[in-house]
C-alpha cells in the first residue's frame, strides 16, 4: 500500500471535511500518499484530483460541506464510466480508495470494486442515516440538531398564535431523520415514508390533543411522505385550525458539524485506513453497539436498514 485515494460523493453531510482530514493524516502517519478526487465520481471519470497532505487539510474539521466538492453523477453507473474510473485508479497507481458518502455512493463503490484491483472501503456519511451496517452515519447528529434548533423556535410561535405547524425535514425515502427529530422536539405527530398514515389518523390525533386542552401542535414530516402543502391545506379545511407549513430544507445538510459528527468522522477514517493498511477492501465501516467495525460492502448495499417503528408509538405517548 503506497497510495490511497479519497472521494466524497452524493449529497454532502456535515463532517465530510473532518473525515477527509482524518484519512489524510492517518494515512500519512503510515507513509501513504493521498490523492483527493474532486467533484465526486466525476473526478474519477475525468482523472481530476489533487494531492492531499497533513498541512493542506489543516483548519477544515469545523467546516461543513466538502473541500473536494461533490456531485450526484447519475451517469457513473454506465459501464463506460465505471471502466474509466477503474483506469484512473490504475494509471495513478491508487492501491486503496476510501469513498465517503451515503447509500448511492456505496452502491457505486460496490460496482466499481468489481472492475478494479484497487481495494475500496466505504465511510458512511449522510444525514439520512440509512446505511446498513452502522447505527449512525457521519452528519446525522448535526442534521438532527439543526432541525431541532429550528423547530424549537417554531414551537414558540405555534404556542403564541395557537397554531398547528407542519415542519418538513429531509428524507425522500427513509424516515430516520424525521423520527429522531420528532421525538426530540416533542412532536404531536411524526410522518415517515415507511408508514402510510391516513389523514383520518392525523385528524384524530389533532382532535384528541384539542380535547386534552392543547391549542397548538407540531407535526414533523419527512419530505417523502407526499405534498406537505396539501396535507396542511386539508387539515386546515377539515379542522378549522390555523395551519402553517415550514420547510427546513438544505440547511440540514450544511453548517459546522457537531462534536459527535466530528468524532465519528475521525473514528470511521481510522478504521478505513487500518483496513487498507492490512490489505482488506470491499468493506463499509460503521458503528455497531458502541464499537467501530466493518461489514462487506455488498451486504451493506443490498440490505435495507430497518427503522425502529416502535419509536413512533413511544413518541405518541410522550406527546400526550
Amino acid at each position: 500500500m503506497k497510495t490511497i485515494g479519497v472521494v466524497t460523493s452524493g449529497g454532502d453531510a456535515p463532517g465530510m471535511n473532518a473525515a477527509i482530514r482524518a484519512v489524510t493524516r492517518l494515512a500519512y502517519a503510515k507513509d501513504f500518499q493521498v490523492l483527493g478526487f474532486e467533484k465526486g465520481w466525476e473526478g474519477l471519470v475525468t482523472s481530476t484530483f489533487r494531492a492531499l497532505t497533513p498541512r493542506s487539510v489543516g483548519g477544515i474539521m469545523q467546516l461543513g460541506g466538502t473541500i473536494l466538492l461533490t456531485s450526484r453523477c447519475p451517469h457513473f453507473r454506465k459501464p463506460e464510466s465505471i471502466k474509466k474510473a477503474a483506469e484512473t485508479l490504475a494509471s495513478n497507481k491508487v492501491d486503496g480508495l476510501i469513498v465517503i458518502g451515503g447509500n448511492g455512493s456505496l452502491k457505486a463503490a460496490c460496482e466499481l470494486s468489481e472492475k478494479t484491483n484497487t481495494l475500496i472501503v466505504g465511510v458512511p456519511a449522510t444525514i439520512d442515516n440509512d446505511v446498513y451496517g452502522t447505527d449512525e452515519t457521519i452528519g446525522f447528529d448535526t442534521a438532527v440538531n439543526t432541525a431541532v434548533a429550528e423547530i424549537d423556535k417554531i414551537r414558540d410561535t405555534a404556542i403564541s398564535h395557537e397554531r398547528i405547524f407542519i415542519v418538513e425535514v429531509m428524507g425522500r425515502t427513509r424516515g430516520f431523520l424525521a423520527l429522531t427529530v420528532g421525538i426530540t422536539v416533542g412532536a404531536e405527530t411524526i410522518l415517515v415514508p415507511e408508514v402510510k398514515t391516513p389523514m383520518e389518523e392525523i385528524l384524530g390525533n389533532i382532535k384528541e390533543n384539542s380535547e386534552k386542552g392543547k391549542r397548538s401542535g407540531i407535526i414533523v414530516a419527512a419530505e417523502g411522505v407526499g405534498d406537505t402543502r396539501k396535507i396542511a391545506s386539508e387539515i386546515e379545511t377539515r379542522t378549522g385550525a390555523e395551519v402553517r407549513l415550514s420547510i427546513i430544507g438544505y440547511a440540514q445538510r450544511g453548517g459546522s458539524p457537531t462534536a459527535r459528527s466530528r468524532l465519528l468522522a475521525s473514528l470511521f477514517a481510522n478504521e478505513a485506513v487500518e483496513l487498507l493498511a492490512n490489505g482488506q477492501g470491499n468493506r463499509v465501516v460503521g458503528l455497531q453497539n458502541g464499537k467501530i467495525t466493518s461489514i462487506d460492502i455488498e451486504k451493506s448495499c443490498k440490505t435495507e436498514k430497518p427503522l425502529d417503528l416502535s419509536l413512533l408509538k413511544m413518541a405518541r405517548t410522550l406527546a400526550t
